[in-house]
């Protein structure tokens, strides 16, 4: 297929990590992996100001750990078509410039170099907040017999969220686990509003029953995955949390838009940081 998987390295064992998913995902999809390296400037802030011989060391280092990665990547997927990029910006620009057209974009959670640990501010939440494709953050450890978890906000349309995970979960002969948390806020709590049992087994059925409709769809185009629905009464980033242990990724969206790029919500940005598995970011559509 045309359209490649793009990784970004930087010579870390993390950004190792993600070549490795992605080489993975490259493979069982048919697709190029193209493997980009950021020069920066920093702390220079120009090419201008920048000493030219500073300006060919990076260059050299970062042509240097291309060339590394992309014959491991070879040698261990011989089959697999791989091209290489060494960009010379800062690395959210790089990646953003090199998806053009691309399937997916991943990036490790912590780096070195161009591409930085996933810390608020960093590469990857920044990527996450601002692609219009797929952001897969490897973190973790992924379970290869885990299932994929995908968490729900049943107010927001889920289609492209749903969409992702169930071929994730086709291609990797896994099942879904399509979740959605729901809570009572502390003030409704404290006034004593808080739900009974019977009440919070009627929510949870609405819920079920709406997940269900949601989901539909996408089971009638995917009938070989099985489905696990599942409501919990709990924090959204709670609940993905715990569900991340044992599965192979977790899938949650970017729901809301600022001009033409997503913006995280609360849920994904705690995902981010807190899943024990690689996490996709899936935009709207």
């Amino acid at each position: 297929m045309s359209q490649p998987i793009v990784v970004g390295v930087d010579g870390s064992e993390h950004a190792d990590r993600a070549v490795d998913w992605a080489a993975t995902e490259a493979n069982l999809r048919h697709r190029r992996l193209h493997i980009v390296h950021a020069v920066e400037n920093w702390p220079y802030g120009a090419p201008l100001f920048a000493p030219a011989e500073t300006i060919g060391l990076m260059s050299r280092v970062g042509r240097g750990v291309l060339v590394a990665v992309a014959e491991r990547v070879r040698e261990q997927w011989p089959d697999l078509e791989v091209s290489t990029a060494l960009v010379s910006d800062d690395a959210p620009h790089a990646l953003i410039e090199q998806t053009a057209g691309a399937f997916e974009v991943v990036v490790g959670h912590r780096g070195v170099g161009g591409f930085t640990g996933l810390m608020l501010g960093s590469v990857g939440l920044r990527m996450a907040a601002r692609c219009t494709i797929p952001v897969v953050i490897v973190r973790g450890t992924a379970d290869e017999r885990g299932e994929v978890v995908v968490g729900l906000d049943l107010q927001k349309d889920a289609d492209a969220i749903l969409h992702y995970a169930f071929d994730a979960a086709a291609l990797n002969g896994a099942s879904l686990r399509v979740m959605h948390a729901w809570r009572v806020s502390q003030t409704l709590v404290e006034a004593g509003f808080a739900p009974d049992r019977d009440k919070a087994e009627r929510v949870e059925r609405e819920f079920l029953d709406r997940l269900a409709a949601a989901y539909a769809p996408w089971q009638a185009k995917y009938p070989q995955v099985d489905v696990v629905p599942e409501v919990v009464m709990a924090h959204p980033v709670t609940a993905l949390s715990d569900a991340s242990h044992a599965a192979r990724l977790v899938v949650v969206g970017a729901h809301t838009r600022s001009w033409t790029a997503p913006r995280l919500g609360s849920a994904a940005h705690g995902a981010i940081h807190h899943a024990h598995c690689p996490v996709a970011v899936v935009p709207s559509t």
